[in-house]
């Protein structure tokens, strides 16, 4: 199968129909191997049998959310390529073929765009028109390099292996943005279409929440790019603190008519630690990420955690606390030259200040290398090893415990066919046995009444015949003859 859509459904049971038939009837009229998935999130107005009635295939999805229903839907599409899209009839799914056309052209993502294609009237509010999709879309673009125009289009395209290959977790509106962040910095073919928005069909207001989806989206962005999230906001609290940090040290700035001090001092050494901190968490998070699969390796970072092994930590935070005790002592000594009494702030704090920086940032560097050997432990991860013998002794094992088990089973059923067998014989035997009785029976009694003959004389055998009809044998008792032929009959009796 060529393309599946596939469209998330929640209480859509207005739209749904319309936009089933409309993805069939686009698939009818350019030959296209396809189906339409919708991927029901647990509606309760009938949707469901109004999707199955319209041609669609519906597939439950239990996790509720934006992102869960259409990746519940991915997974279940047979196509090779898959087009999502909302089932509230905003979005044309006659008009699917520029995103079919680039996909057949070798593309991985093929986003479309609604401010080239066009929106029309009451369509989309104006606060997301002119705010909200182009601040986050122009985030986007600036957090990961992205060409894109129109983050947050719901009408896509997209390569159903690709997209798998990237592991996307977010489940709700969020997964829009997941989706183009990750393929792009997965160095996917990522291509844009223009595509019209119109007003949805519905007569109920949308899912989507203003100011709580965009600040998720908002937060996605930041949360996947450490480096404008921590590094460079650090770098610049880093550069600012390092240079007033320098300048006060040696007495007051005048600026025009503003003067700086060392109150100004106090917040320069603030800023270097903040920017020392946010830079070290730029570096933990990129590592953290890496390791857990959520960002691509980044060889400039593996240079950096290679270099930075624990060793050089402690040397590091060792000379920044040799800086801080040197600045430290130096201040005891101006005390001392004061004869331990009040001092001038504006002296005294020129020198504290900046020890205690050091101090500070020492312990961080510390804690920093520590950390970082910690997710080091992770990443080395040995093969194990493997025993050829014990492996081919288990394997041995299991089949001479197979065969045993057969054999067993064998015997069970040789002994269940002779148990029967000797039970047919036995039934079979016991007219036998009843006619064998009663033919014994009669030759009793005929041999009782050939001795009671009269004058006590020598009773003739009885002679019997057989009759071989039914294989029964008859027993003929014959009367005695005259006396003299008794001795005869004796002696052909003998």
């Amino acid at each position: 199968m060529e393309l599946s859509v596939v469209m998330p459904c929640l209480n859509e049971a207005e739209t749904v129909e319309t936009c089933v038939r409309k993805a069939i009837g686009f698939f009818e009229e350019h030959g296209i191997d396809g189906e339409v998935v919708v991927a029901d999130n647990g509606s309760t107005d009938g949707s469901q049998q109004l999707a199955r009635d319209a041609g669609a295939r519906v597939v439950p999805v239990i996790d509720k959310g934006y992102g869960n229903a259409l990746m519940g839907g991915i997974r279940s599409a047979r196509g090779k390529y898959v087009v999502m899209g909302d089932a509230d009839d905003s979005y044309d799914f006659t008009a699917l073929m520029p995103f079919l056309e680039q996909l057949r052209d070798g593309a991985d993502l093929v986003m479309g765009n609604r401010f080239k294609g066009g929106i029309a009237p009451g369509a989309m509010p104006p606060l997301h028109r002119y705010l909200g999709n182009p601040v986050l879309s122009f985030i986007g673009r600036l957090f990961f390099g992205s060409k894109i125009g129109d983050f947050h289009c719901g009408l896509r395209a997209f390569n159903k292996e690709s997209i798998m290959r990237l592991g996307l977790q977010t489940g709700g509106m969020e997964f829009a943005s997941e989706m183009v962040v990750k393929a792009t910095l997965a160095k996917y073919d990522i291509r844009e279409v223009p595509t019209t928005l119109s007003p949805d069909g519905r007569s109920r207001p949308p899912h989507l929440n203003t100011w709580r989806d965009g600040w998720r989206h908002l937060r996605f962005l930041l949360l996947y790019s450490p480096r404008w999230l921590f590094l460079i906001p650090g770098l610049l609290f880093m550069t600012l603190g390092l240079i007033a940090g320098i300048a006060l040290s040696f007495g007051p700035v005048t600026v025009g008519e503003i003067a700086f001090d060392v109150d100004t001092l106090v917040g320069a050494s603030a800023a270097m630690i903040i920017g020392f901190q946010s830079v070290i968490f730029a570096l933990l998070t990129k590592v953290y990420a890496m390791q857990e699969g959520f960002l691509p390796h980044d060889p400039r970072v593996k240079r950096v955690i290679d270099w930075l092994s624990l060793e050089r930590g402690l040397v590091l935070g060792g000379l920044l606390a040799l800086a801080g005790l040197a600045g430290l002592i130096a201040s005891l000594l101006h005390w001392r030259v004061n004869n331990f009494g009040e001092l001038n702030p504006r002296e005294s704090l020129r020198i504290v200040v900046p020890a205690a920086t050091a101090l500070m940032m020492s312990l961080q560097a510390v804690f920093a290398a520590l950390f970082v050997s910690i997710l080091r432990i992770r990443r080395r991860q040995h093969p194990p090893v493997v025993d050829v013998a014990e492996e081919a002794a288990g394997v041995v094992d299991a089949a001479a415990h197979r065969v045993s088990r057969e054999a067993a089973k064998a015997a069970e059923a040789d002994d269940s066919d002779d148990s029967d067998d000797s039970d047919d014989s036995d039934d079979s035997d016991e007219p036998a046995a009843v006619a064998n009785g009663a033919k014994s029976a009669k030759s009793a009694k005929a041999a009782k009444s050939a001795k009671s003959a009269k004058g006590g004389k020598a009773a003739e055998a009885p002679k019997s015949a057989e009759t071989f009809g039914g294989g029964n044998v008859k027993i003929v008792n014959v009367k005695p003859k005259k006396a003299d032929d008794s001795a005869e009959d004796g002696d052909a009796e003998r």
